[in-house]
């Protein structure tokens, strides 16, 4: 946020809300398992063999942390008969691993 831009005065019960949003979202994202699961799910919908096989996370370590990203209501599911597809359920998500992965992926190099 610019400074100039910034209000006169912030509504603490409203910052305190935005600040415990923030700082769920951030504790999922401390996780690498987790964080590799959503930046997979940023390109778009995947089902759940397709992220073992692209992320080499395997059960239960799979299970186990997309039934943290749905608790936490990080990720949307869509069943195709056997088959469960993910999704980022958060734009502000899908922002922020945006950021992140200008910070910090890797460039690939022209070849």
């Amino acid at each position: 946020m610019n400074v100039m831009s910034r209000p006169t005065s912030l509504n603490p019960e409203l910052l305190r809300a935005a600040a415990g949003e923030a700082v769920a979202a951030l504790k999922a994202l401390g996780n690498p398992e987790r964080l590799l699961l959503l930046c997979q799910m940023s390109q778009g919908e995947i089902c759940v063999s397709e992220l073992e096989q692209a992320l080499g996370i395997f059960q239960p370590t799979l299970s186990q942390q997309l039934g943290v990203l749905r608790r936490e209501g990080m990720v949307q599911t869509r069943r195709e008969g056997k088959k469960v597809f993910y999704r980022v359920a958060d734009e502000r998500l899908l922002a922020l691993l945006g950021t992140l992965y200008t910070l910090y992926c890797p460039k690939e190099e022209a070849t």
